[in-house]
């Protein structure tokens, strides 16, 4: 099979538009039909049910799925082995968002690579729905997420929880933490639609980053205040120069590691087992 078939086929599921999937190949939507149909010929079954409202997958498509996900993962891997230099076995793919590699994951890859010597670590941070679409093309090997959308063929294990606080760098504590120098950090989308809905009225305020570290830094430069998971600014905490708003809400969210089932006992199953030891360890926070 033509694994670029297998590619659109995922593109075409991710996205549900074969306009939006041919966007995503970076070819034409024509080209998108020929490939989708060419693919369904080889099966010989329908893998989409087509509408104006868009393509959803049939039975067929979705027991595909997890095979075309295995195909293009596979393929890559293999592209990525022949060029491999001599004395590493392999390459791990592992991405999540900013929040996740603040704290978390940076402390781990020491001594994931240290757990596996033999592999080399391709390492992304992005926002969870650019996370999803690669990995769910076969991009990545393994995503540590907040709330990921369970499916088939997934292996899907909590990590640790995170608390959101609200912190301020302005030591004077008569001064509204929600005002003029309030800075939204955009921690993902489970935090954009919870702050939305428990503090609209600071929905648009007049700073917002998507970089925790950023914030981080703005807020040792002027006095302002910004939510950051607790345990990236423990030590900012301890040593005093951040507070917290204690009567501010708070907002929880898990982590989960996610492999694909196929890759438990690999690469991808043996660093998700890794990470899971560190947490669990203590390892989620700084400090």
């Amino acid at each position: 099979m033509d694994i670029e078939l297998a590619r659109t086929f995922l593109a075409v599921a991710e996205t549900g538009s074969f306009l939006e999937a041919a966007e995503m190949v970076h070819v034409a939507q024509s080209t998108v039909s020929l490939r989708i149909r060419a693919l369904e010929q080889q099966l010989g079954c329908s893998l989409f049910e087509r509408s104006k409202a868009g393509a959803v997958l049939t039975i067929a498509g979705r027991q595909f799925q997890r095979h075309a996900q295995t195909l293009v993962r596979t393929w890559t891997q293999a592209k990525l082995d022949a060029a491999l230099p001599a004395g590493v076995a392999a390459v791990l793919a592992v991405g999540a968002p900013p929040s996740l590699w603040d704290g978390f994951l940076t402390n781990a890859l020491p001594g994931l690579r240290r757990a596996l010597p033999d592999v080399a670590v391709r390492a992304s941070s992005a926002p969870f729905e650019v996370l999803a679409g690669q990995f769910g093309r076969g991009g990545l090997d393994l995503m540590v997420a907040y709330r990921p959308h369970a499916a088939a063929g997934l292996a899907v294990e909590q990590l640790f929880a995170d608390e959101f606080v609200l912190v301020s760098s302005n030591p004077d504590p008569g001064v509204d933490p929600f005002g003029k120098d309030y800075v939204l950090i955009d921690w993902g989308p489970e935090f954009r639609a919870d702050h939305l809905l428990t503090l609209p009225e600071v929905s648009t305020p007049r700073l917002q980053l998507d970089i925790g570290t950023l914030a981080l830094q703005h807020l040792r430069n002027v006095p302002a205040s910004a939510y950051f998971p607790k345990r990236v600014i423990a030590a900012e905490l301890r040593a005093g120069w951040l507070r917290q708003i204690g009567d501010a809400p708070r907002f929880g969210y898990a982590a989960y590691a996610v492999i694909s089932e196929s890759q438990r006992g690999g690469y991808a199953g043996q660093a998700a087992q890794f990470l899971r030891q560190k947490a669990r360890g203590g390892g989620a926070g700084v400090g």
